[in-house]
C-alpha cells in the first residue's frame, strides 16, 4: 500500500503529571489512538519512523522542545506535518508572567508564585516560534488542552489564583499566522473539552479519529484540512452543545492532512442537476432585517439577480418565504433544504441575529450530510469587524464585495448560476 513518505507528526498525551493535578486516562487513549491512526497503512499512512509519540513521563519540557526542533530539521516545504497535543493548557492573566502556557509532565504551578509555571512550562510565544521554524507549508496543529480538570485541579481554578484554563483567541491567532498553518482546537477559549459517559476517547478526538479513518468525504485519495474540520465541528457540537471546536488558518489551498483509507480514491457521484423539480429556489438569502443590510439585499443585490435573468420566484429571502401560521424553524428548514445555494449577507449585526445563526448552522449541517457546498458567505459593505467572523464561516472564503464591487459581484452571480458543487 502507498505511504505518505514526506508526512511527519508529533503526538503528545499527558495525564499523569509529576507536580500538578492529573487528567483522565482518556488523554492517553486519545494520543495513542491518534498515533495508531496516523501510522496505520490502511488509514493515514504516515511512515512510522516519522511519527513521535510522547506520553506521560516521556513528555518532559526538554523532550517536547527536542521533538519540535526535530520536526524543523527533518521537514521541507513540501512536507505534511501534524502536531497533536492533549494535555493541560492555561494562561496567566496578569503580572510579569502574563501569557499562555502548555504544561509538560514536569511543569510546576503555585498560585503564590506564577514564575514556577513560566519557568517549567512552554510559553505560547515559544510554541509559536517552534512552529514558525518548521519549513513545511502544510502544518496542522491540533490542540485538546481545555480539559475539565485544570492544572491546579486540587485548587480552585479561578482568576483569584492567577490561572485560567485554556488558551486565548489571541494565541490561536498567533499560532495560525504563518503561511500554510492551520490550528484545530477542541473548544472555544471559554469552553471545556468533554468526555461523554461510556466513551473511551474525548468527544473531540472520537470524531477526529472517525474522520481520519474514512468519515471525511473527498474527491481524491486524501483527507483535506477544510473537510476534516467541517466533519468534526458539527458532530461534536451536536453531541455537546457547550463545546464548539475552533479552526484558525492562513492557507492558500485545502491541503491534504493524510491519505483517505490508505490512499483509496473515494467514489463521488456526479454533481446533481439543479432542476426545478430538485430545488425550488436557486438561492436562499440569509440576512438580518435591519439597515443597511435590508437595503443592500432588496435594493442592490436582488435587482442585479433579476437583471442577470434569475426568476424572482426562485429567489428565497429569509423572512419572506415562510408559510404563515407554521413554526418558523420548520419553515426556515424547508426553505433552506429547497435552495441550491445559501448566501449569507454578513455584517456586524448579522452575528447578533439568532435567526441568521440558525440559517448558517442548518446549512452547514446539510453540507456535511449531503456532501455538497451550499454556503456562500458575502461581505457586502466596508466596516465589518473581521474578528467577529467565526472560523467555521471564514474557512469558506467569504466574497468581499466591499472591494472591486462590480467584478466580484459578477463572479458571485456566475457561481450562483453553476450547478451545486459537491465533494
Amino acid at each position: 500500500m502507498p505511504i505518505l513518505e514526506n508526512a511527519h507528526a508529533l503526538v503528545v498525551g499527558i495525564a499523569n503529571y509529576q507536580f500538578v493535578g492529573g487528567l483522565s486516562a482518556s488523554v492517553l487513549r486519545d494520543s495513542m489512538d491518534i498515533y495508531k491512526t496516523l501510522t496505520d497503512p490502511e488509514a493515514c499512512a504516515y511512515p512510522q519512523k516519522n511519527v513521535t509519540l510522547l506520553q506521560n513521563e516521556k513528555a518532559t519540557g526538554a523532550a517536547l522542545r527536542d521533538a519540535l526542533a526535530s520536526l524543523a530539521a527533518k521537514t521541507d516545504g513540501n512536507s505534511i506535518v501534524t502536531v497533536y497535543l492533549s494535555s493541560h493548557g492555561g494562561r496567566i492573566e496578569e503580572g510579569p508572567h502574563r501569557g499562555e502556557y502548555i504544561a509538560p509532565v514536569d511543569a510546576r504551578f503555585d498560585p503564590a508564585d506564577p514564575s514556577q509555571l513560566a519557568a517549567t512550562a512552554i510559553s505560547g510565544d515559544e510554541f509559536s516560534a517552534a512552529l514558525a521554524a518548521i519549513p513545511a507549508r502544510k502544518v496542522l496543529v491540533i490542540l485538546d488542552c481545555c480539559h475539565a480538570g485544570g492544572i491546579g485541579e486540587t485548587k480552585s481554578l479561578t482568576p483569584a489564583n492567577g490561572l485560567t484554563k485554556g488558551f486565548s483567541q489571541a494565541m490561536y491567532d498567533r499560532l495560525g499566522a504563518g503561511q500554510g498553518r492551520a490550528i484545530l482546537a477542541s473548544a472555544r477559549p471559554e469552553e471545556e473539552s468533554y468526555i461523554l459517559f461510556g466513551d473511551q476517547n474525548s468527544l473531540f478526538t472520537k470524531h477526529l479519529l472517525a474522520g481520519l479513518r474514512g468519515g471525511v468525504a473527498g474527491e481524491d485519495e486524501f483527507v483535506r484540512i477544510f473537510r476534516l474540520y467541517e466533519y468534526v465541528q458539527p458532530k461534536v457540537t451536536a453531541q455537546q452543545p457547550n463545546q464548539h471546536p475552533r479552526f484558525k488558518s492562513n492557507l492558500e489551498e485545502n491541503f491534504p492532512v493524510a491519505f483517505y483509507k490508505g490512499g483509496q480514491k473515494k467514489q463521488i457521484a456526479p454533481a446533481p442537476a439543479t432542476t426545478e423539480a430538485e430545488f425550488a429556489y436557486d438561492v436562499y438569502i440569509s440576512y438580518t432585517d435591519k439597515e443597511p443590510d435590508a437595503s443592500w439585499v432588496w435594493e442592490t443585490f436582488i435587482p442585479k439577480l433579476k437583471a442577470e435573468g434569475f426568476d424572482p420566484k426562485r429567489i428565497a429571502v429569509a423572512g419572506e418565504v415562510e408559510e404563515p401560521g407554521v413554526t418558523l424553524i420548520l419553515e426556515a428548514e424547508r426553505a433552506l433544504k429547497s435552495s441550491k445555494r445559501v448566501l449569507m449577507a454578513m455584517s456586524n449585526q448579522y452575528f447578533d441575529d439568532p435567526r441568521a445563526t440558525f440559517d448558517f448552522e442548518l446549512a452547514q449541517d446539510l453540507q456535511v450530510r449531503q456532501e455538497n457546498f451550499r454556503l456562500l458567505p458575502v461581505i457586502f459593505a466596508p466596516g465589518i469587524d473581521e474578528n467577529r467572523i467565526p472560523d467555521r464561516i471564514r474557512m469558506y472564503t467569504p466574497s468581499d464585495l466591499s472591494k472591486r464591487t462590480e467584478s466580484r459581484t459578477q463572479t458571485l452571480i456566475e457561481a450562483l448560476k453553476r450547478p451545486l458543487p459537491t465533494r
